[in-house]
């Protein structure tokens, strides 16, 4: 397997308290189509929060959220953040999120506080997502959060769970 990039470099678009995964995330509808294809869904990522996002976002782009993000059930919009190459740093998220967005191979960091107040959207940032790390280069602030945990890398680095699963059967035989 190649070397795994842990680290993002890229534009912040910060988002606040409170967004829901269905309608903030992605429209409700992929998640009711139980749509997974990342072509599908890329298009209309964020779509209700932020109509102008597909059209500035760029791999290495991070989203920093405040407390409660992708609050609902499924991770639908988890895959297409994964598939563009962005990352997420948020101040908390429900576990059930949390656990959509590792098994989607998303750079995830959650439980930053106060992550929300460092940063404006538009910011360049980067966030070492292995060591917790979070620099803000325009605002020339620096801050430590808790890293993804060991146990989690191997699911991240494969690209998710199913890509983590078909690696550890072919390994298997």
């Amino acid at each position: 397997m190649s070397e795994f990039a842990w680290t993002l470099r890229g534009r912040c678009y910060l988002l606040g308290d409170d967004i829901p995964h269905a309608d903030g995330v992605i429209p409700q509808q992929f998640i009711i189509d139980r749509e997974t294809d990342p072509k599908v869904l890329i298009p209309h990522l964020f779509q209700l929060t932020d109509p102008e996002f597909i059209k500035t976002c760029q791999r290495g782009d991070i989203i920093v959220a405040g407390k409660n993000f992708g609050v609902g059930q499924k991770s639908t919009g988890y895959i297409a953040m994964q598939a563009l190459g962005l990352g997420l740093v948020c101040e908390s998220m429900p576990t059930q999120g949390y656990r959509g967005a590792i098994n989607a191979g998303l750079l995830v960091l959650h439980q930053c506080a106060a992550v929300t107040s460092l940063c404006q959207t538009g910011d360049q940032l980067e966030v070492n997502f292995l060591s917790g790390l979070f620099m803000n280069h325009t605002q020339n602030v620096t801050a430590n959060f808790p890293a993804i945990p060991p146990s989690l890398k191997d699911i991240i680095q494969h690209g998710g769970e199913e890509q983590f699963l078909k690696h550890w059967w072919q390994t298997q035989n």
